[in-house]
Protein backbone atom coordinates (compact mmCIF):
# COMPACT_ATOMS: atom_id res chain seq x y z
CA UNK A 1 0.00 0.00 0.00
CA UNK A 2 2.80 2.28 0.91
CA UNK A 3 4.66 1.68 -2.56
CA UNK A 4 0.76 2.49 -4.33
CA UNK A 5 0.39 5.63 -2.52
CA UNK A 6 4.06 6.65 -3.47
CA UNK A 7 3.99 6.07 -6.93
CA UNK A 8 0.76 7.87 -7.34
CA UNK A 9 2.35 10.60 -5.86
CA UNK A 10 5.61 10.90 -6.72
CA UNK A 11 5.82 9.29 -10.54
CA UNK A 12 4.04 9.92 -13.36
CA UNK A 13 2.34 6.70 -15.05
CA UNK A 14 -0.22 6.96 -16.98
CA UNK A 15 -2.15 10.00 -18.33
CA UNK A 16 -5.09 9.53 -15.65
CA UNK A 17 -2.55 9.26 -12.77
CA UNK A 18 -0.52 11.99 -13.77
CA UNK A 19 -3.95 14.06 -14.11
CA UNK A 20 -5.11 13.07 -10.80
CA UNK A 21 -1.38 13.17 -9.15
CA UNK A 22 -1.20 16.72 -10.14
CA UNK A 23 -4.79 17.91 -8.89
CA UNK A 24 -3.94 16.33 -6.35
CA UNK A 25 -0.76 17.99 -5.38
CA UNK A 26 -2.19 21.65 -6.46
CA UNK A 27 -5.04 21.18 -4.20
CA UNK A 28 -2.75 19.97 -1.30
CA UNK A 29 -0.78 22.94 -1.85
CA UNK A 30 -2.72 25.89 -2.85
CA UNK A 31 -5.58 25.38 0.02
CA UNK A 32 -2.57 24.17 2.72
CA UNK A 33 -0.73 27.27 1.60
CA UNK A 34 -3.57 29.29 1.28
CA UNK A 35 -4.75 28.39 4.60
CA UNK A 36 -0.99 29.03 6.00
CA UNK A 37 -1.33 32.67 4.74
CA UNK A 38 -4.70 32.99 6.30
CA UNK A 39 -3.89 33.33 9.42
CA UNK A 40 -1.69 36.14 8.44
CA UNK A 41 -4.34 37.64 5.79
CA UNK A 42 -7.25 37.50 8.75
CA UNK A 43 -4.75 39.05 11.92
CA UNK A 44 -3.70 41.97 9.31
CA UNK A 45 -7.05 42.73 8.45
CA UNK A 46 -8.24 42.65 12.11
CA UNK A 47 -4.94 44.62 12.74
CA UNK A 48 -4.84 47.00 10.51
CA UNK A 49 -8.81 47.76 10.78
CA UNK A 50 -10.77 48.56 7.35
CA UNK A 51 -8.82 51.47 6.37
CA UNK A 52 -5.18 49.88 6.77
CA UNK A 53 -6.77 47.01 4.85
CA UNK A 54 -8.08 48.96 2.16
CA UNK A 55 -4.52 50.36 1.68
CA UNK A 56 -2.74 47.08 1.45
CA UNK A 57 -5.31 45.56 -0.50
CA UNK A 58 -5.52 48.47 -3.01
CA UNK A 59 -1.16 47.97 -3.51
CA UNK A 60 -1.34 44.34 -3.56
CA UNK A 61 -4.63 44.58 -6.50
CA UNK A 62 -2.60 47.02 -8.50
CA UNK A 63 0.34 44.24 -8.82
CA UNK A 64 -2.05 41.20 -9.53
CA UNK A 65 -3.83 43.94 -12.04
CA UNK A 66 -0.11 44.35 -13.85
CA UNK A 67 0.79 40.74 -13.22
CA UNK A 68 -0.75 39.73 -16.71
CA UNK A 69 1.06 42.55 -18.73
CA UNK A 70 4.45 40.85 -17.81
CA UNK A 71 3.21 37.46 -18.99
CA UNK A 72 1.01 38.35 -22.30
CA UNK A 73 0.18 34.15 -22.55
CA UNK A 74 4.28 33.39 -22.67
CA UNK A 75 4.12 30.72 -20.04
CA UNK A 76 0.67 28.96 -21.32
CA UNK A 77 2.95 28.87 -24.91
CA UNK A 78 5.90 27.52 -22.98
CA UNK A 79 3.27 24.66 -21.75
CA UNK A 80 1.55 24.02 -24.32
CA UNK A 81 4.88 24.20 -26.56
CA UNK A 82 6.90 21.91 -24.09
CA UNK A 83 3.76 19.68 -23.67
CA UNK A 84 3.48 18.59 -27.73
CA UNK A 85 7.10 18.84 -28.34
CA UNK A 86 9.66 16.20 -27.34
CA UNK A 87 12.82 17.87 -28.95
CA UNK A 88 15.20 19.10 -26.44
CA UNK A 89 16.77 21.40 -28.11
CA UNK A 90 13.76 23.01 -29.51
CA UNK A 91 12.65 22.94 -25.69
CA UNK A 92 15.50 24.88 -24.56
CA UNK A 93 15.00 27.40 -27.35
CA UNK A 94 11.68 28.07 -26.36
CA UNK A 95 12.65 28.41 -22.67
CA UNK A 96 15.18 31.22 -23.21
CA UNK A 97 12.99 33.16 -25.92
CA UNK A 98 10.35 33.47 -23.35
CA UNK A 99 12.59 33.97 -20.49
CA UNK A 100 13.92 37.11 -22.29
CA UNK A 101 10.72 38.37 -23.49
CA UNK A 102 9.32 38.10 -19.57
CA UNK A 103 12.24 40.54 -18.46
CA UNK A 104 11.03 43.13 -21.06
CA UNK A 105 7.76 42.66 -20.20
CA UNK A 106 8.49 43.09 -16.50
CA UNK A 107 10.82 46.04 -16.75
CA UNK A 108 7.91 47.78 -18.60
CA UNK A 109 5.95 46.44 -15.84
CA UNK A 110 7.89 47.85 -13.46
CA UNK A 111 8.39 51.27 -15.06
CA UNK A 112 4.63 51.66 -14.82
CA UNK A 113 4.47 50.98 -11.03
CA UNK A 114 6.91 53.71 -10.42
CA UNK A 115 6.15 56.34 -12.58
CA UNK A 116 2.76 56.08 -14.11
CA UNK A 117 0.59 54.42 -11.09
CA UNK A 118 1.86 57.45 -8.64
CA UNK A 119 -0.26 60.08 -10.20
CA UNK A 120 -3.52 57.60 -10.83
CA UNK A 121 -3.49 56.45 -7.58
CA UNK A 122 -6.49 58.05 -5.73
CA UNK A 123 -5.45 56.70 -2.32
CA UNK A 124 -2.63 58.84 -1.03
CA UNK A 125 -1.82 56.60 1.89
CA UNK A 126 -1.31 54.25 -0.90
CA UNK A 127 1.11 55.90 -2.73
CA UNK A 128 4.27 54.50 -0.51
CA UNK A 129 3.57 50.84 -0.89
CA UNK A 130 3.91 51.75 -4.49
CA UNK A 131 8.15 50.99 -4.69
CA UNK A 132 7.32 47.94 -3.06
CA UNK A 133 4.87 46.63 -4.76
CA UNK A 134 6.93 46.94 -7.83
CA UNK A 135 10.00 44.49 -6.25
CA UNK A 136 6.60 42.18 -4.67
CA UNK A 137 5.59 41.97 -8.70
CA UNK A 138 9.48 40.93 -9.74
CA UNK A 139 9.20 38.76 -7.59
CA UNK A 140 6.02 36.92 -7.94
CA UNK A 141 6.38 36.90 -11.69
CA UNK A 142 9.77 35.29 -11.65
CA UNK A 143 8.07 32.65 -9.46
CA UNK A 144 5.17 32.17 -11.62
CA UNK A 145 7.66 31.56 -14.57
CA UNK A 146 9.52 28.58 -12.63
CA UNK A 147 6.07 27.05 -11.93
CA UNK A 148 5.27 27.30 -15.64
CA UNK A 149 8.39 25.42 -15.88
CA UNK A 150 7.24 22.95 -13.77
CA UNK A 151 3.80 22.44 -14.90
CA UNK A 152 5.05 21.86 -18.41
CA UNK A 153 7.21 18.59 -17.15
CA UNK A 154 4.11 17.68 -15.01
CA UNK A 155 5.58 17.73 -11.80
CA UNK A 156 3.45 19.55 -9.66
CA UNK A 157 4.74 17.87 -6.55
CA UNK A 158 7.36 20.65 -7.15
CA UNK A 159 5.09 23.08 -6.95
CA UNK A 160 3.36 22.62 -4.03
CA UNK A 161 6.12 22.23 -1.81
CA UNK A 162 7.69 25.99 -3.38
CA UNK A 163 4.39 27.27 -2.86
CA UNK A 164 3.24 26.04 0.61
CA UNK A 165 7.23 27.19 1.32
CA UNK A 166 6.41 30.79 -0.08
CA UNK A 167 3.69 31.16 2.08
CA UNK A 168 5.45 30.18 4.78
CA UNK A 169 8.07 32.98 4.49
CA UNK A 170 4.99 35.10 4.12
CA UNK A 171 3.31 34.51 7.42
CA UNK A 172 6.55 34.37 9.09
CA UNK A 173 7.78 37.65 7.89
CA UNK A 174 4.17 39.01 8.39
CA UNK A 175 3.90 38.47 12.06
CA UNK A 176 7.61 39.93 12.80
CA UNK A 177 6.81 42.82 10.85
CA UNK A 178 3.45 43.50 12.24
CA UNK A 179 4.61 43.21 15.71
CA UNK A 180 7.05 45.89 14.98
CA UNK A 181 4.96 48.07 13.03
CA UNK A 182 1.41 47.70 12.63
CA UNK A 183 1.17 49.93 9.19
CA UNK A 184 0.13 48.89 5.72
CA UNK A 185 3.86 49.85 4.48
CA UNK A 186 5.20 47.11 7.27
CA UNK A 187 2.78 44.48 6.42
CA UNK A 188 3.77 44.91 2.48
CA UNK A 189 7.39 44.45 3.30
CA UNK A 190 6.58 41.28 4.90
CA UNK A 191 4.10 39.87 1.74
CA UNK A 192 7.48 41.39 -0.80
CA UNK A 193 9.94 39.51 1.50
CA UNK A 194 7.99 36.45 1.16
CA UNK A 195 7.67 36.59 -1.87
CA UNK A 196 11.37 36.91 -2.71
CA UNK A 197 11.78 33.64 -0.74
CA UNK A 198 9.67 31.69 -2.58
CA UNK A 199 11.22 33.10 -6.06
CA UNK A 200 14.87 32.38 -5.74
CA UNK A 201 14.15 29.01 -3.84
CA UNK A 202 11.88 27.92 -6.96
CA UNK A 203 14.58 28.35 -9.19
CA UNK A 204 17.23 26.98 -6.91
CA UNK A 205 14.95 23.83 -7.52
CA UNK A 206 14.66 24.00 -11.05
CA UNK A 207 18.80 24.49 -11.16
CA UNK A 208 19.08 21.35 -12.60
CA UNK A 209 16.21 21.48 -15.22
CA UNK A 210 17.68 24.56 -17.01
CA UNK A 211 19.88 23.60 -20.73
CA UNK A 212 23.33 24.07 -20.32
CA UNK A 213 23.47 27.90 -21.63
CA UNK A 214 19.93 27.77 -21.73
CA UNK A 215 20.50 31.85 -21.99
CA UNK A 216 22.71 31.96 -24.87
CA UNK A 217 19.55 30.03 -27.16
CA UNK A 218 17.77 32.69 -27.84
CA UNK A 219 16.23 32.61 -31.05
CA UNK A 220 15.07 35.82 -32.61
CA UNK A 221 12.90 33.87 -35.05
CA UNK A 222 10.54 32.24 -32.42
CA UNK A 223 9.97 35.51 -31.29
CA UNK A 224 6.87 36.03 -33.77
CA UNK A 225 5.72 32.46 -33.74
CA UNK A 226 5.76 32.85 -29.46
CA UNK A 227 3.91 35.86 -29.65
CA UNK A 228 1.46 35.20 -32.92
CA UNK A 229 0.41 32.25 -30.03
CA UNK A 230 0.16 34.43 -27.38
CA UNK A 231 -1.19 37.73 -28.24
CA UNK A 232 -4.77 36.60 -28.22
CA UNK A 233 -4.55 34.89 -24.71
CA UNK A 234 -3.01 38.12 -23.53
CA UNK A 235 -5.78 40.30 -24.80
CA UNK A 236 -8.01 37.76 -23.12
CA UNK A 237 -6.42 38.23 -19.94
CA UNK A 238 -5.84 41.40 -19.85
CA UNK A 239 -9.57 42.06 -20.78
CA UNK A 240 -10.27 39.16 -18.05
CA UNK A 241 -8.60 42.19 -15.26
CA UNK A 242 -11.45 44.07 -16.40
CA UNK A 243 -13.76 41.55 -15.10
CA UNK A 244 -12.04 40.25 -12.03
CA UNK A 245 -9.24 42.64 -10.52
CA UNK A 246 -10.50 46.16 -11.11
CA UNK A 247 -13.11 46.40 -8.74
CA UNK A 248 -11.30 47.41 -5.96
CA UNK A 249 -9.30 49.80 -7.69
CA UNK A 250 -12.54 51.66 -9.26
CA UNK A 251 -14.13 51.43 -5.80
CA UNK A 252 -10.74 53.00 -4.37
CA UNK A 253 -11.48 55.85 -6.82
CA UNK A 254 -15.35 56.66 -6.33
CA UNK A 255 -15.09 55.48 -2.54
CA UNK A 256 -12.82 54.78 0.39
CA UNK A 257 -10.47 52.91 1.59
CA UNK A 258 -12.95 51.34 4.19
CA UNK A 259 -14.98 50.80 0.88
CA UNK A 260 -11.76 48.69 -0.15
CA UNK A 261 -11.53 47.18 2.77
CA UNK A 262 -14.92 45.53 2.75
CA UNK A 263 -15.06 44.59 -0.55
CA UNK A 264 -11.66 43.05 -0.57
CA UNK A 265 -12.69 40.84 2.95
CA UNK A 266 -14.94 39.07 1.08
CA UNK A 267 -13.59 38.85 -2.09
CA UNK A 268 -10.31 37.36 -0.52
CA UNK A 269 -12.32 34.69 0.31
CA UNK A 270 -13.84 34.01 -2.87
CA UNK A 271 -10.71 34.63 -4.72
CA UNK A 272 -9.32 31.42 -2.89
CA UNK A 273 -12.17 29.51 -3.71
CA UNK A 274 -11.56 30.45 -7.39
CA UNK A 275 -7.99 28.34 -7.39
CA UNK A 276 -10.61 24.67 -7.13
CA UNK A 277 -11.07 24.75 -10.73
CA UNK A 278 -7.77 26.29 -11.97
CA UNK A 279 -6.12 23.49 -10.04
CA UNK A 280 -7.59 20.89 -12.14
CA UNK A 281 -6.77 23.08 -15.15
CA UNK A 282 -3.80 23.51 -14.66
CA UNK A 283 -3.37 19.58 -14.28
CA UNK A 284 -5.23 18.93 -16.94
CA UNK A 285 -3.95 21.03 -19.97
CA UNK A 286 -1.07 19.14 -20.90
CA UNK A 287 -3.57 16.30 -21.42
CA UNK A 288 -6.02 18.71 -23.61
CA UNK A 289 -3.07 19.95 -25.85
CA UNK A 290 -2.57 16.55 -26.81
CA UNK A 291 -6.14 15.06 -27.51
CA UNK A 292 -7.19 18.51 -29.48
CA UNK A 293 -7.78 17.38 -33.17
CA UNK A 294 -6.71 14.28 -32.64
CA UNK A 295 -9.19 12.67 -30.47
CA UNK A 296 -12.34 14.41 -30.74
CA UNK A 297 -14.62 11.65 -28.43
CA UNK A 298 -11.96 11.55 -25.67
CA UNK A 299 -11.56 15.30 -26.07
CA UNK A 300 -15.43 15.69 -25.55
CA UNK A 301 -15.42 12.75 -22.72
CA UNK A 302 -12.26 14.52 -21.07
CA UNK A 303 -14.22 18.03 -20.69
CA UNK A 304 -17.37 16.58 -19.45
CA UNK A 305 -15.70 14.90 -16.68
CA UNK A 306 -13.83 18.30 -16.31
CA UNK A 307 -16.55 19.95 -15.84
CA UNK A 308 -18.63 17.81 -14.17
CA UNK A 309 -16.10 18.07 -11.21
CA UNK A 310 -15.87 21.53 -10.99
CA UNK A 311 -19.69 21.94 -10.53
CA UNK A 312 -19.87 18.95 -7.76
CA UNK A 313 -17.94 21.39 -5.87
CA UNK A 314 -18.87 24.74 -7.02
CA UNK A 315 -22.64 23.99 -6.05
CA UNK A 316 -22.10 23.40 -1.73
CA UNK A 317 -19.38 26.26 -2.00
CA UNK A 318 -21.75 28.95 -3.45
CA UNK A 319 -25.16 27.67 -1.73
CA UNK A 320 -23.45 26.93 2.18
CA UNK A 321 -21.72 29.89 1.43
CA UNK A 322 -24.70 32.00 0.57
CA UNK A 323 -26.63 30.85 3.77
CA UNK A 324 -23.64 30.98 5.83
CA UNK A 325 -21.96 34.52 4.40
CA UNK A 326 -22.41 36.87 8.02
CA UNK A 327 -20.65 33.88 10.13
CA UNK A 328 -17.98 33.83 7.83
CA UNK A 329 -17.37 37.21 7.18
CA UNK A 330 -17.45 37.37 11.53
CA UNK A 331 -15.72 34.63 12.17
CA UNK A 332 -12.85 35.21 9.85
CA UNK A 333 -12.71 39.05 9.72
CA UNK A 334 -14.53 39.96 13.12
CA UNK A 335 -18.22 41.56 13.22
CA UNK A 336 -16.60 45.01 12.12
CA UNK A 337 -16.39 43.98 8.95
CA UNK A 338 -20.33 42.74 8.39
CA UNK A 339 -21.12 45.37 6.21
CA UNK A 340 -19.47 42.98 4.14
CA UNK A 341 -22.16 40.10 4.18
CA UNK A 342 -23.96 41.65 0.94
CA UNK A 343 -21.76 41.83 -1.55
CA UNK A 344 -19.57 38.37 -0.18
CA UNK A 345 -23.09 36.59 -0.69
CA UNK A 346 -23.42 38.05 -4.29
CA UNK A 347 -19.40 37.14 -5.27
CA UNK A 348 -20.31 33.64 -4.02
CA UNK A 349 -22.58 33.26 -6.73
CA UNK A 350 -20.18 33.75 -9.39
CA UNK A 351 -18.88 30.00 -8.36
CA UNK A 352 -21.00 28.96 -10.47
CA UNK A 353 -20.07 30.86 -13.40
CA UNK A 354 -16.42 31.60 -12.91
CA UNK A 355 -15.52 27.27 -12.01
CA UNK A 356 -15.83 25.95 -15.20
CA UNK A 357 -14.41 28.89 -17.13
CA UNK A 358 -11.16 27.79 -16.87
CA UNK A 359 -12.05 24.45 -18.40
CA UNK A 360 -13.96 26.03 -21.03
CA UNK A 361 -10.95 28.48 -21.62
CA UNK A 362 -8.24 25.84 -21.59
CA UNK A 363 -10.06 23.77 -24.05
CA UNK A 364 -10.27 26.18 -26.60
CA UNK A 365 -6.43 27.22 -26.24
CA UNK A 366 -5.87 23.82 -26.59
CA UNK A 367 -8.35 23.60 -29.85
CA UNK A 368 -6.32 26.63 -30.67
CA UNK A 369 -8.83 29.22 -30.66
CA UNK A 370 -7.93 31.79 -28.26
CA UNK A 371 -9.41 34.71 -30.50
CA UNK A 372 -12.35 33.63 -28.88
CA UNK A 373 -10.95 33.86 -25.25
CA UNK A 374 -10.45 37.80 -26.37
CA UNK A 375 -14.24 38.08 -27.37
CA UNK A 376 -14.65 36.48 -23.78
CA UNK A 377 -12.71 38.69 -22.07
CA UNK A 378 -13.76 41.67 -24.07
CA UNK A 379 -17.72 40.64 -23.16
CA UNK A 380 -17.01 40.37 -19.91
CA UNK A 381 -14.17 43.23 -19.20
CA UNK A 382 -16.01 45.86 -21.03
CA UNK A 383 -19.24 45.16 -19.18
CA UNK A 384 -17.73 45.14 -15.54
CA UNK A 385 -16.36 48.29 -15.93
CA UNK A 386 -19.24 49.99 -17.79
CA UNK A 387 -21.25 48.33 -14.60
CA UNK A 388 -19.13 49.38 -11.57
CA UNK A 389 -19.03 52.91 -12.79
CA UNK A 390 -22.75 52.97 -13.13
CA UNK A 391 -23.56 50.80 -9.91
CA UNK A 392 -21.00 52.17 -7.07
CA UNK A 393 -22.45 55.81 -6.83
CA UNK A 394 -25.79 54.27 -6.44
CA UNK A 395 -25.03 51.15 -4.74
CA UNK A 396 -21.52 50.99 -3.41
CA UNK A 397 -19.92 47.79 -2.69
CA UNK A 398 -22.90 46.22 -3.72
CA UNK A 399 -23.76 47.49 -7.17
CA UNK A 400 -19.65 46.50 -7.78
CA UNK A 401 -20.36 42.89 -7.19
CA UNK A 402 -23.65 42.48 -9.32
CA UNK A 403 -21.60 44.15 -11.62
CA UNK A 404 -19.11 41.28 -11.80
CA UNK A 405 -21.87 38.67 -11.36
CA UNK A 406 -24.19 40.01 -14.47
CA UNK A 407 -20.42 40.42 -16.59
CA UNK A 408 -19.36 37.15 -15.75
CA UNK A 409 -23.01 35.42 -16.69
CA UNK A 410 -23.03 37.03 -20.45
CA UNK A 411 -19.41 36.28 -21.02
CA UNK A 412 -19.23 32.58 -19.86
CA UNK A 413 -22.41 32.24 -21.80
CA UNK A 414 -20.76 33.21 -24.91
CA UNK A 415 -17.25 30.69 -23.85
CA UNK A 416 -19.72 27.89 -23.11
CA UNK A 417 -21.57 28.43 -26.98
CA UNK A 418 -18.01 28.99 -28.51
CA UNK A 419 -16.68 25.57 -27.37
CA UNK A 420 -19.73 23.79 -28.15
CA UNK A 421 -19.62 24.25 -31.67
CA UNK A 422 -15.92 22.54 -31.84
CA UNK A 423 -16.97 19.65 -29.59
CA UNK A 424 -20.64 19.23 -28.76
CA UNK A 425 -20.71 18.31 -24.63
CA UNK A 426 -22.71 18.09 -22.39
CA UNK A 427 -23.00 18.34 -18.55
CA UNK A 428 -25.87 18.87 -16.86
CA UNK A 429 -27.23 15.51 -17.07
CA UNK A 430 -24.40 15.07 -15.47
CA UNK A 431 -25.43 16.89 -12.36
CA UNK A 432 -28.43 15.30 -11.23
CA UNK A 433 -26.71 13.24 -7.60
CA UNK A 434 -24.80 16.67 -7.46
CA UNK A 435 -27.95 19.04 -7.17
CA UNK A 436 -29.65 16.68 -5.14
CA UNK A 437 -26.87 16.23 -2.63
CA UNK A 438 -26.72 20.21 -2.55
CA UNK A 439 -30.40 20.58 -1.60
CA UNK A 440 -30.63 18.21 1.17
CA UNK A 441 -26.77 20.10 2.32
CA UNK A 442 -28.42 23.30 2.19
CA UNK A 443 -31.26 22.00 4.26
CA UNK A 444 -29.03 20.59 6.75
CA UNK A 445 -27.42 24.17 6.89
CA UNK A 446 -30.23 26.06 7.59
CA UNK A 447 -31.27 23.85 10.19
CA UNK A 448 -28.14 23.66 11.96
CA UNK A 449 -27.56 27.29 11.85
CA UNK A 450 -31.31 28.16 12.65
CA UNK A 451 -30.90 25.88 16.26
CA UNK A 452 -27.50 27.86 16.63
CA UNK A 453 -24.59 25.40 16.03
CA UNK A 454 -21.35 27.02 15.60
CA UNK A 455 -20.58 28.10 12.29
CA UNK A 456 -17.25 25.86 12.07
CA UNK A 457 -19.44 22.90 12.96
CA UNK A 458 -22.14 23.77 10.34
CA UNK A 459 -19.35 23.59 7.36
CA UNK A 460 -17.96 20.11 8.73
CA UNK A 461 -21.72 18.48 9.13
CA UNK A 462 -23.05 19.92 5.83
CA UNK A 463 -19.68 18.86 4.17
CA UNK A 464 -20.41 15.26 5.35
CA UNK A 465 -24.14 15.43 4.56
CA UNK A 466 -22.56 16.80 1.02
CA UNK A 467 -20.42 13.47 0.61
CA UNK A 468 -22.88 10.83 2.14
CA UNK A 469 -25.52 11.84 -0.33
CA UNK A 470 -23.09 11.57 -3.26
CA UNK A 471 -21.65 8.27 -2.13
CA UNK A 472 -24.90 6.42 -1.55
CA UNK A 473 -26.40 7.71 -4.79
CA UNK A 474 -23.38 6.57 -6.40
CA UNK A 475 -21.94 9.35 -7.97
CA UNK A 476 -19.78 8.00 -10.75
CA UNK A 477 -17.05 10.90 -10.70
CA UNK A 478 -16.33 9.21 -7.01
CA UNK A 479 -15.11 6.31 -8.80
CA UNK A 480 -13.28 7.97 -11.45
CA UNK A 481 -10.80 9.32 -8.49
CA UNK A 482 -10.74 6.16 -6.64
CA UNK A 483 -9.97 4.02 -10.09
CA UNK A 484 -6.99 7.04 -10.70
CA UNK A 485 -5.58 6.05 -7.22
CA UNK A 486 -5.74 2.20 -7.35
CA UNK A 487 -4.58 1.98 -10.39
CA UNK A 488 -1.72 4.54 -10.54
CA UNK A 489 0.86 2.01 -11.10
CA UNK A 490 -0.95 0.22 -13.91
Amino acid sequence: MFGRVKSFLFKNTSTRQTVAKNTFWLGFSNFAGRLIRAVIIVYAARVLGADGWGIFSYGVTLAAFLTPFTDVGLSQVLIRETAKNTDPDHRARILSTTLFLKFLLLAAAIVIVLLIAPPLTTLEEAKPLLPLIAFLLAFDTLREFGFAIIRAIERMEWEAGLFILTNIAIVACGFVFLALSPTPLSFTYAYTIGTAVGAFATFFALRKHFPPRFLSRFTPSLVKPIFAAAWPLSIAALLGLLMLNTDILIIGWLGSATDVGYYSAGYRIVQLLYLLPAILAISLFPTLSRLANKDQALMRTTIEKALTVVFLASLPLAVGGILLGPQLISLLFGESFLPATDSFRILLATLLIDFPVVILSNALFAFNLPRKLTVYAALGGFLNVLLDFLLIPPFGIVGSAWATLFAQFVSTAYLWGALRTKTPFRVFPHLKIALTATVCMAIGTVFLNAIGVHVLGTIAISALIYGLVLYFLKEPTLKEVRQAVLHSTT
